[in-house]
């Protein structure tokens, strides 16, 4: 480059990009996903950082997609991480400023959720999976506060009971789809990666929250209960109870046969999708003493592979 080029460049005006109205940093930031806004434009400055604030900005809080796109890790199950994701979460509510009607996240807290449901009346979506700390006490304050609720995941929250099913349906008649789906019975799928601890805690009242389920929501339209310990019988209360259904998840639910499952969803109307439980199950699995129930099917199907 000539002198006389340099000399040009160095008098040009400089752009400043700190100096951008607030509705044109609204205008780009609103282009990128939430994980590119917290990992980028939030720390470059000042004016950056307020424009990220923006309640339009929030009226979902989404982490569910980030976490889908990564393979599951030890380090998500710490203290430390539960703590970070609860920070977020409570950033995210108070800048919303009572808008934000959709949370999707794993690994948060009571503390987070609490905060929730005092912040966020107008809550409609609400999945946390995966929460180990999250128990009743805070569901039960979403049931009383966030009453336009019609989508709920509790899926893999095991201090969650049949009990906070009973006060969520009662308090939130919108509510539409709930998944309580527990983890895989091989859990050597999960062995190094969640807690041996919490894989023993897993809830066995199947019944128990079918009950709560049938007697307090009626409205639902998607119920997912894979690897649920749920009966024949409680599987009876559902379909009597939930006459609006249109997809059953039975993924992984052992306890019935194909046959229980064509009688008790014979009433179901509008029902579109069902998916049944299909297994691969060694015969060695059977002398196992958490498992050992299921050498009834053995000794009735004379077979080492048990599909519905």
């Amino acid at each position: 480059m000539s002198n006389q080029e340099e000399n040009e460049t160095d008098s040009a005006p400089s752009s400043n990009w700190a100096e951008l109205t607030h509705v044109c940093l609204l205008n780009i930031l609103s282009r990128l996903t939430l994980t590119q806004r917290w990992t980028g434009p939030m720390f470059v400055c000042r004016s950056w950082f307020s424009a990220c604030k923006d309640p339009v900005f929030h009226s979902a809080f989404d982490l569910e997609t980030h976490f889908e796109s990564l393979a599951e890790s030890p380090r998500w199950w710490t203290p430390e991480f539960e703590r970070r994701i609860d920070s977020m979460l409570r950033s995210v509510i108070e800048w919303s400023e009572g808008s934000l009607v959709e949370i999707k996240t794993r690994h948060c807290s009571d503390r987070a959720l609490s905060f929730a449901a005092e912040r966020c009346p107008n809550l409609e979506v609400l999945s946390i999976k995966s929460c180990p700390n999250v128990t009743d006490n805070s569901l039960t304050r979403i049931a009383f506060r966030c009453s336009k609720l019609r989508e709920l995941d509790i899926s893999y929250c095991y201090e969650v009971s049949h009990q906070s099913l009973a006060i969520i349906g009662r308090n939130c008649q919108n509510l539409k789809v709930l998944k309580r789906n527990l983890m895989n019975w091989d859990a050597s799928q999960h062995e190094g990666i969640v807690p041996k601890e919490y894989l023993n805690a897993c809830p066995q009242d199947g019944d128990s929250e079918a009950s709560a389920i049938a007697r307090f929501m009626p409205n639902l339209e998607h119920l997912e209960l894979r690897f649920s310990k749920l009966s024949a019988r409680g599987l009876c209360l559902i379909c009597e109870g939930c006459l609006n259904m249109e997809c059953l998840d039975l993924s992984g639910c052992i306890n019935f046969t194909s046959r229980d499952i064509v009688n008790t969803t014979s009433n179901l109307k509008n029902l579109k999708q069902i998916i049944k439980p299909n297994f691969y199950i060694p015969r060695s699995v059977f002398h196992t003493d958490r498992y050992g129930h299921w050498r009834l099917y053995d000794e009735r199907f004379q077979t080492d592979i048990f599909r519905i």
